[in-house]
C-alpha cells in the first residue's frame, strides 16, 4: 500500500497547490486517512 500511495502522490502532486492537499485528495481513494500518508 505504501508504494502505491507514493506512486500516486508523485504522479499527481503537481495538480495540487501543496503536498498536504494532494495527500488529502489521494487518501480516500486508497482507503486510508491523510495522517496515515503523511
Amino acid at each position: 500500500m505504501k508504494e502505491r500511495a507514493v506512486c500516486i502522490l508523485i504522479e499527481t502532486k503537481d495538480d495540487y497547490p501543496s503536498t498536504w492537499s494532494a495527500i488529502k485528495a489521494i487518501a480516500p481513494k486508497i482507503g486510508c486517512t491523510p495522517e496515515t500518508l503523511r
